[in-house]
């Protein structure tokens, strides 16, 4: 899914690191080797016969449903002081939870964001879809190649793109933040951004993730939380500092988007204009 973020080693903490449009727009998949990024075909993992089609139907049924839902949802976005000021500014390092990735792929389309994408099979058609809606996917692993993935994302922020985490992804604790995007703020000296999503009506998965999918017409609050900066002499221990404090923005994100959600489409919640 979106931007798992890699577990890393104390070594790469440490030291590796430091070495507006329309659907269907053209982008390319990023390689994280080392040499400069490659275009590579989607879809180059080999997969069975069964399993080719069942990719090809879930992406033309996910890809169809987030385009068809996304016009009807009435959005507000919402910041705390110091917040980005747009969905679109960049270059930052954003992160949310797994369970808003739907609703996140509508609002974020479009925006040239890199995110990593993993080779399983869960992993591929996510990729896929998200690819039709703008988005550009990094070729990584949150459990492989950490430091190859992240130094793909960190060329990214050199080139003034955005990146994106799905915290929790690909599998929990949900609602848990890992240190890959706190490391790479460190490394590339681009802030942290975070955001949550609160829907007043969805269907809600009996997944890991509890997963949540916009009823047509609901109200979304997103929330987006004071940019985090990370210095780049912070040490290893200056590092679980920052990573705790991207985990209380995203609690606060969260809890406040939730509490107000229902206000969406009065006076102190306004629709945005984006949708």
């Amino acid at each position: 899914m979106w931007g798992q973020p890699p577990r890393l080693s104390r070594r790469a903490r440490r030291g590796e690191l430091d070495q507006n449009s329309r659907y269907n727009i053209s982008v390319t998949e990023v390689s994280t080797s080392a040499t400069p990024a490659a275009e590579v075909a989607p879809g180059a993992r080999r997969f069975s016969l069964r399993q080719r089609i069942v990719l090809r139907f879930i992406i033309t049924a996910g890809y169809w449903f987030i385009r068809l839902i996304g016009p009807t949802l009435r959005v507000c976005v919402s910041c705390e002081d110091g917040a980005q000021q747009t969905i679109g500014q960049r270059p930052l390092i954003g992160s949310f939870w797994h369970a808003c990735i739907i609703p996140a792929t509508y609002m974020c389309r479009n925006l040239g964001v890199r995110v990593m994408s993993s080779n399983s099979y869960d992993g591929e058609y996510m990729g896929r879809i998200i690819r039709k809606f703008g988005f550009v996917a990094v070729k990584g692993s949150s459990s492989r190649n950490a430091v190859r993935a992240l130094l793909g994302l960190r060329r990214a922020l050199q080139d003034g793109w955005s990146v994106a985490f799905t915290l929790d992804g690909p599998r929990g604790p949900r609602y848990k933040v890992k240190p890959g995007p706190v490391a790479l703020a460190r490394s590339s000296g681009v802030p942290l951004t975070m955001f949550h999503m609160a829907i007043d009506k969805a269907w809600v998965l009996n997944s890991w993730d509890r997963m949540i999918i916009p009823m047509p017409f609901s109200r979304i609050l997103m929330r987006f939380g004071k940019l985090i900066e990370v210095p780049r002499d912070a040490t290893d221990e200056d590092l679980e500092r920052y990573q705790q404090d991207l985990q209380d923005a995203l609690d606060r994100v969260r809890e406040f988007a939730e509490a107000n959600v229902s206000k969406v489409g009065e006076a102190e919640f306004p629709y945005d204009n984006r949708n």
